[in-house]
């Protein structure tokens, strides 16, 4: 079984989302070739939603084309880091083509949709029903997939939702089969509030193996892990390095994080202020490296990176 486990740092989109402060467009560079710099896998820049409903990543195609001043290098095309961004639906797909027709190279080399196993949390944050927010997928994944871009299928409350509570692990394999009937190459499980302990995740992961294909991380742990299935972990009790050692024992080889601890899910508070958001990749890849597992991270480049993290003045900064 392989002891590479694959990083994706989210604090560029995730971990800013939410903030209220803006955070100049060059301030994001900054951050996204600082992450890059220090080896992770991906590195996920932003999401092309409507600036109503996102104001802060209203600066998506700005953020890409200073991106794609430096060329291809570094980029996964030439054996580097992939981009990717976040698509709610076709106009932010075409969004995202047009930043790879500018750029005159696959800038962005993967896109993400996004649904919940909550059907509450999916009419709160994508204004439809689960099955209304996969029929928006068909075309998008499809257009993506023709165009040569890898796609991802993020699953909201994969643990427990804000306005639901706890969320049924069958739940959540029935919403990832139905994301893996529509094409996508990886599923990402979102612990969107944080609460996530080492057994929840074990009965999840063996849930969703049951539900999807083995490329998908389905079939058990043989043949080099769980490689289609990603965990996405928010710290807010401080449980998330756990977790992660649990996963890997189950076979997950990749994982998402956020350096500096960017985020905080808005619906998720601990002692009346906002929660601490997801977990910062330099204890992800801590954890993981305790595990007895290899990363392609530099710690000296993961640490630079997070102290443009925490100069932005926004979220946690990993506190």
């Amino acid at each position: 079984m392989t002891r590479r486990v694959r990083i994706t740092d989210v604090s560029p989109r995730d971990g800013l989302q939410n903030e209220p402060t803006p955070v100049a467009t060059a301030d994001k560079v900054r951050l996204v070739r600082a992450v890059m710099a220090a080896g992770v896998d991906e590195v996920e820049v932003s999401s092309f939603v409507s600036p109503r409903w996102v104001p802060q990543l209203g600066d998506a195609a700005e953020v890409f084309a200073a991106l794609a001043q430096g060329g291809a290098a570094g980029v996964a095309g030439e054996g580097g880091v992939v981009l990717s961004a976040l698509v709610p639906n076709e106009r932010g797909l075409e969004s995202a083509l047009e930043v790879n027709r500018r750029a005159g190279f696959a800038l962005i080399g993967k896109v993400s949709v996004f649904t919940a196993a909550s059907e509450t949390f999916a009419q709160r944050n994508t204004n439809g029903s689960i099955a209304q927010t996969l029929e928006r997928f068909v075309g998008v994944i499809g257009r993506a997939k023709g165009a040569g871009l890898a796609v991802r299928g993020y699953v909201s409350c994969a643990i427990a939702c804000p306005y639901e509570g706890d969320i049924e692990p069958g739940r959540v394999a029935d919403v990832c089969a139905r994301l893996a009937r529509l094409g996508v190459d990886e599923l990402d499980l979102g612990d969107t509030i944080g609460v996530a302990e080492p057994r929840g995740v074990l009965a999840l992961i063996e849930a969703v193996g049951r539900s999807v294909p083995p490329e998908l991380g389905g079939g058990g742990v043989g043949g080099g892990g769980r490689r289609g299935l990603t965990l996405h972990l928010h710290d807010t009790f401080g449980r998330a390095g756990a977790c992660v050692t649990a996963a890997l024992s189950a076979g997950v080889r990749s994982f998402d994080g956020a350096v500096g601890g960017l985020g905080g899910c808005p619906y998720a508070s601990v002692g009346g202020r906002r929660a601490p958001g997801n977990i910062d990749t330099r204890a992800l890849v801590a954890a993981v490296r305790a595990a007895g597992y290899d990363t392609g991270v530099d710690g000296a480049g993961l640490a630079a990176a997070a102290a443009v993290a925490q100069s932005l003045g926004v979220g946690h900064g990993g506190r």
